[in-house]
């Protein structure tokens, strides 16, 4: 593929440190597709709210992607920045903000994140209306899915086009939804839909059982990798840290030693672009070699480590991967 101006100027600056580590793992990232090799991806922090999906979307729809591991927040903040962008509201100066302004901004309905507030009536009560509906009609005819498989329904449906304020390429979910793309969202009830899924649950008008929980993300994943691990493998690229990554990459040390499969095998390419540093019992601040002792790694798995800010890092490593 030839490379545009964005990956020529990476190529050109970006030789020592973590600029250097950039074109490492993106080169790293690019032999593992040529080599046949499949990528998981995972999500972590609030990359949806970040506008992640501008690059991302295209990923998926060039096959860059195989499946993604995200938060519940992730999951539905992109859909919500898709039918509410324009009511969002961007405060610059977050870090001055006193508890007041903090106050007045939720007493707005405004849910800041950093330095982007999410409008309550816009994006979550939006969203709660329709997805409401696909879980009650599951419900009353017993049937059970996925988190994920829900809001695959609902952007599939086209319920939502009529609230599009964004051009929909640049929504990674639909672009996921439209190719059916596998996903794991560990501890979805952590999000807002999953507040509000539990609320309905309380009230009694849906059963927890409706939901698919983490345990049966874990046993599919299990089945996708046996599936998908042959050949080159598959590789992992770890955007943050938290339960986003941590839960789809034991599955392989699940299988091998819990299940004594010795026939798994290893991740076959990781890169963990994260800020946290290096600190007694973080996860997200481990370096890879750590995840060999824990059966995750091979000795000879290629690993990268980008230490920098993951909306800065991940679409220029995307860029290149395009060929931007």
């Amino acid at each position: 593929m030839s490379k545009g101006p964005v990956s020529q100027f990476i190529q050109h600056h970006y030789r020592h440190f973590n600029a250097a580590a950039l074109i490492d793992a993106a080169q790293g990232y690019e032999t593992h597709l040529l080599e046949g090799g499949k990528m998981l991806v995972s999500l972590a922090g609030a990359m949806s709210t970040a506008e992640l999906g501008i690059s991302l979307a295209e990923m998926i729809r060039q096959d860059k992607v195989a499946i993604i591991s995200c938060t519940g927040a992730n999951l539905e903040e992109d859909i919500m920045n898709l039918v509410a962008h324009s009511h969002y509201k961007r405060v610059p100066n977050y870090r001055d903000l006193s508890p007041q302004e903090e106050w007045d901004l939720l007493e707005n309905h405004y849910n800041r994140v950093t330095d982007t507030c999410i409008p309550e009536e816009e994006a979550f009560r939006r969203l709660q209306q329709h997805i409401h509906k696909i879980w009650a009609d599951a419900d009353k005819s017993g049937e059970r899915y996925f988190p994920h498989e829900y809001m695959y329904k609902m952007l599939l449906s086209g319920v939502l086009e009529q609230y599009y304020e964004i051009d929909p390429k640049n929504s990674w979910m639909l672009a996921a939804a439209e190719k059916n793309l596998p996903i794991v969202v560990p501890g979805w009830e952590d999000s807002t839909m999953g507040n509000i899924f539990a609320s309905y649950v309380i009230k009694n008008e849906l059963k927890a059982s409706t939901m698919k929980s983490g345990i049966e993300y874990m046993v599919w994943l299990a089945d996708w990798y046996r599936q998908n691990s042959g050949g080159k493998g598959v590789g992992f690229f770890q955007i943050g840290g938290g339960i986003a990554g941590d839960f789809p990459i034991c599955v392989v040390p699940m299988m091998y030693q819990d299940l004594e499969w010795h026939d798994v095998p290893f991740w076959s390419y990781f890169c963990q672009i994260s800020d946290s540093t290096t600190s007694y019992g973080s996860y997200s601040g481990a370096v890879p070699n750590e995840k060999i002792t824990w059966g995750k790694l091979d000795i000879h798995t290629p690993k990268f480590i980008v230490e920098s800010d993951a909306t800065i890092v991940v679409p220029l490593i995307f860029a290149y991967l395009l060929g931007w």
